[in-house]
């Protein structure tokens, strides 16, 4: 299987999840919380969150993140990936992710003049290794993906 299958293989699972777990470290420890997540053509992982929560502040103190994306129900094949990465902040309203975010949550779409972030931020996670779980096609034999 070549490298793009994988990619490919990685963006289906990234287009069928809904939330992401995503792992954090703090002054405190280990932290996991889920977030809904959106993700680019690059395999950039987007979420939006209070920046007042626990994993947004452990993410400016330490941009090292792991997470996970299963998308299979009890009896079916195991499909899902494991990542780390950095995370970070980003700026801004970002109306292009917003649009994204609404129409995974079935939310209408939001209007340039909504305040979407109500309160919270835009945080992108930048994956530099994917772990792809895919029981059908590979058995309990991970695929590795760099970036």
């Amino acid at each position: 299987m070549t490298e793009n299958n994988i990619r490919e293989l990685i963006k289906e699972v990234l287009g069928k999840g809904y939330l992401m777990s995503l792992g954090t470290i703090d002054d405190g420890g280990v932290w996991v919380c889920d977030v809904i997540f959106i993700f680019d053509d690059q395999l950039n992982i987007f979420w939006m969150s209070d920046p007042n929560t626990r994993h947004s502040k452990a993410i400016l103190q330490n941009k090292k993140v792991a997470g996970t994306i299963t998308v299979n129900l009890p009896g079916e094949y195991n499909l899902g990936i494991q990542f780390e990465g950095r995370a970070e902040k980003i700026e801004g309203a970002r109306f292009d992710l917003a649009k994204k975010h609404y129409a995974k949550r079935r939310k209408s779409e939001p209007k340039e003049v909504d305040d979407v972030l109500d309160g919270d931020s835009w945080y992108r996670l930048i994956p530099a290794k994917i772990e792809l779980i895919h029981e059908k096609l590979f058995g309990f034999n991970k695929q590795k993906f760099q970036l």
